[in-house]
């Protein structure tokens, strides 16, 4: 009897977590998350490289990711070694490009430098900035979302500098319409404490 109780316990707590999770394929749903700067530049706003005064420019790479965040779903850290997907969570294109471009307009904000965050490169950048996107996900040990990121700076003399950036919100549901507009709050936070660590050069 014990047993059954038991069994009937995890059940339904498995029904109740799979209901916001998935570990397999889902049909896509009726909207797509994507990320968008708080912080962008205003319309008429440039940079010109080249001439005497001006500064140099700063090139966003694409960064690197774990496998888990190399699709267009949001994982879910079940535990420290299980990930699922947030059911109903899609983006609109990978993480990676996401957060590179969100860094690009961010770093717009905060100088007169000429800013590249697209593959095709008109010019040879001074700084270089690249890394590691680590987490982007929903955490369920503290219902929270995270935004992690190991960022490498190249600096005109050659001369490379890292640093790990990072922010959480708690008390969040494991819900796409709650996680989405979190993610990219947080996702803000980190970008704009990259552009000024770039920026400031500290």
């Amino acid at each position: 009897m014990n047993q059954f109780r038991t069994f009937a316990v995890l059940a339904a707590a498995s029904l109740t977590l799979s209901g916001c999770i998935s570990l397999g394929a889902a049909e896509p749903p009726e909207s797509l998350l994507t990320l968008s700067s708080t912080a962008t530049a205003p319309a008429g706003s440039g940079a010109v490289t080249g001439t005497e005064g001006s500064e140099g420019a700063i090139a966003v790479l694409t960064p690197e990711v774990p496998a888990k965040l190399d699709v267009l779903r949001v994982p879910v850290n079940v535990t420290d070694t299980e990930v699922a997907y947030l059911q109903d969570a899609v983006w609109i294109e990978k993480p990676a490009r996401l957060f590179r471009r969100l860094l690009g307009e961010t770093l717009r904000t905060r100088g007169a430098a000429l800013v590249l965050d697209s593959d095709d490169t008109p010019t040879i950048a001074s700084q270089t900035v690249r890394g590691t996107l680590i987490e982007m996900t929903y955490d369920v040990p503290t219902s929270s979302v995270v935004v992690r990121f190991d960022a490498l700076r190249t600096g005109e003399d050659g001369s490379v500098t890292s640093r790990r950036f990072e922010a959480s919100e708690s008390g969040l549901a494991p819900e796409a319409s709650l996680v989405g507009p979190a993610l990219n709050r947080v996702a803000n936070q980190v970008a704009g404490e990259v552009a000024d660590w770039v920026v400031n050069g500290d």
